[in-house]
């Protein structure tokens, strides 16, 4: 790559990163998942929804904005073994903070049933928290090229674990919900902490072994960083940012033929294929906001992405309290509040699937709101 630059801040990295968690909100929170639009929830198990394109996205992003902010603090003199400590505290931060909402609210309220038995230990912010911590170690001890090489690595070991390495009383190569190498270590392991919707019991979908390809992604945000940092013309960074995301979009499609597209094992080629999409993503807002400063309708992303972990936990624990909050139902019997919300204001207004199209969207607006506010006070949370 050429020489590097210390650029300002992109506004079209901030808004992809609002976009992202507006789009994990709004597809975490529909007012009835048994009317939810096939494109709004994950895939079953093999191949992908929009929806499956949002936790990588995200994961990417986190690659992106940790070269831009680990260079800038490298540059003025911040010692290697300080950032360090800094990505290890953090992280457990992070994972601390999906543990609890995992648990929320532990049993102290609201008749809700709790157990550390059952207390699920993976999670999306545990995933984040993961790679971040190992992506963050692995681009502060080694070149770009040990970058790349780090994520063919991680990328061809866990195709290879999947598909060589036998699960007692299943084989090797299984790729079904039960019998897979992830299920098996997650199910062993992890028993009785997985997520208890997941595919097949004892599976979990942010597990033990697909955090590596997780790793990888991350790791392709990284190199994003750090072509983004160069001091190239900005046509020729978008032009090689879609040259290369397609291309890894058609590699991930391709290689799909051997090993689906799989967002539950987070499998290779999903890993490829999403990167690609992610690289296209940022290209887009790259191009629209940074290049030709169309601004002002990516001010409400990037709002959601100066608080994005924030919003994301305020989302899950307030989504949390309406579900165990219990009120008396039209019949008397008791009903969440988030039910009696759903069925008082959004159900009578519109079809099953639009209803709780509008029940998502309205709580993104919420979320939405509460984003301005800290953005408007300026309360910006540091983890």
């Amino acid at each position: 790559m050429n020489s590097t630059e210390s650029p300002k801040r992109l506004m079209s990295l901030d808004a992809f990163r609002g976009a992202t968690i507006a789009a994990m909100v709004l597809v975490n929170d529909p007012g009835n998942w048994d009317t939810t639009y096939a494109q709004l929830k994950h895939a079953a198990w093999n191949g992908w929804t929009i929806t499956d394109m949002v936790f990588p996205f995200f994961l990417w992003i986190v690659g992106v904005a940790l070269t831009f902010s680990f260079a800038r603090r490298m540059e003025s003199g911040a010692d290697k073994g300080r950032l360090m400590l800094h990505v290890l505290r953090r992280a457990a931060i992070i994972f601390a903070l999906g543990i609890i909402i995992n648990g929320f609210p532990f049993g102290l309220a609201f008749g809700h049933e709790f157990s550390f038995s059952t207390l699920r230990i993976p999670g999306v912010l545990q995933r984040i928290a993961i790679c971040y911590l190992i992506a963050s170690a692995i681009f502060l001890t080694t070149s770009v090229r040990g970058q790349i090489l780090w994520a063919g690595v991680l990328l061809a070991v866990y195709w290879l674990a999947l598909m060589l390495i036998p699960v007692p009383g299943y084989g090797a190569g299984i790729l079904e919900p039960q019998g897979n190498l992830e299920w098996f270590l997650d199910s062993t392991l992890l028993s009785g902490h997985t997520w208890v919707w997941a595919p097949a019991p004892g599976f979990d979908p942010e597990g033990i072994l697909s955090t590596l390809p997780a790793i990888a992604t991350t790791l392709f945000g990284i190199l994003t960083g750090h072509w983004l940092r160069t001091s190239r013309p900005a046509a020729e960074k978008i032009s090689w940012m879609f040259t290369v995301g397609i291309g890894m979009v058609a590699l991930g499609w391709f290689l799909s033929i051997w090993l689906p597209i799989n967002k539950n094992l987070w499998t290779t080629p999903y890993s490829i294929f999403m990167g690609g999409w992610a690289l296209v993503g940022l290209a887009i807002c790259y191009w629209l906001i940074d290049v030709h400063g169309y601004k002002r309708w990516a001010t409400p992303f990037v709002i959601f992405g100066m608080n994005a972990i924030a919003i994301y936990v305020a989302s899950e624990l307030l989504a949390v309290l309406l579900g165990v909050i219990q009120v008396a139902g039209p019949e008397g019997a008791p009903i969440s509040l988030q039910e009696q919300i759903y069925n008082g204001w959004f159900a009578p207004i519109a079809g099953p699937y639009n209803a709780s199209l509008l029940y998502a969207i309205a709580y993104v607006l919420l979320m939405y709101l509460i984003a301005w506010v800290m953005w408007k006070r300026r309360w910006f949370v540091k983890i």
